[in-house]
């Protein structure tokens, strides 16, 4: 173990700056449209916030994941094995004034990772190298809580390898079944 060095809790942070979707300008402008059926900005907010939770539920339950509406792409839970760089827990460390790793014991040191894909759907929109996906605090806090009760049954994914190469092959295998079974129906063993 590496001795670790007492941190200053009181010194300056560094705090990224964040992007909110779901800002007020963007509330407003869905308010002011003419498809619009809600009269109250609260309670637009709220119908999107009780839809994302819905969302999130249904990927967590589901082990193959789901197509998220309007065709925007397709997400699951996988389940993968952990990186090579360090996973350091900084309370422990800080107590001991030693690095100390987490573990992962609960679920056999895999982890849990939200997938998204829109692989199949990328050539529908115009901008489609844009999109990327970026869970909010209350879904990983969900999949954290809930991954370490039930770790085996997500689908086992190898960190290292893009999700858009696991649609192609599985795109290929399916339309080398196809062909295949049209071969056999076609196929006589008379004819040369």
């Amino acid at each position: 173990m590496n001795s670790a060095v007492k941190l200053n809790r009181k010194g300056p942070r560094y705090k990224a700056p964040r992007l909110n979707t779901l800002s007020d300008e963007w509330v407003s402008d869905i308010y002011k449209s003419k498809e619009c059926l809600v009269k109250d900005q609260k309670s637009i907010k709220k119908i999107i916030i009780a839809a994302n939770e819905l969302i999130a539920k249904e990927i967590i339950d589901t082990r193959d994941g789901i197509e998220l509406p309007e065709q925007l792409g397709y997400m699951f839970l996988g389940t993968c094995q952990p990186k090579v760089r360090k996973n350091v827990d900084f309370k422990t460390t800080d107590h001991y004034l030693k690095v100390i790793q987490h573990r992962n014991w609960e679920s056999d040191n895999y982890l849990a990772k939200i997938f998204y894909s829109n692989y199949e759907t990328k050539y529908k929109f115009k901008f489609n190298e844009l999109w990327g996906f970026k869970a909010c605090r209350n879904f990983t806090k969900e999949v954290g809580r809930k991954y370490p009760e039930n770790w085996k049954k997500y689908i086992q994914v190898d960190h290292t390898l893009k999700i858009a190469s696991l649609y192609r092959s599985a795109m290929y295998q399916d339309e080398r079944k196809e062909l295949d079974e049209y071969r056999l129906e076609n196929y006589n063993p008379l004819e040369l």
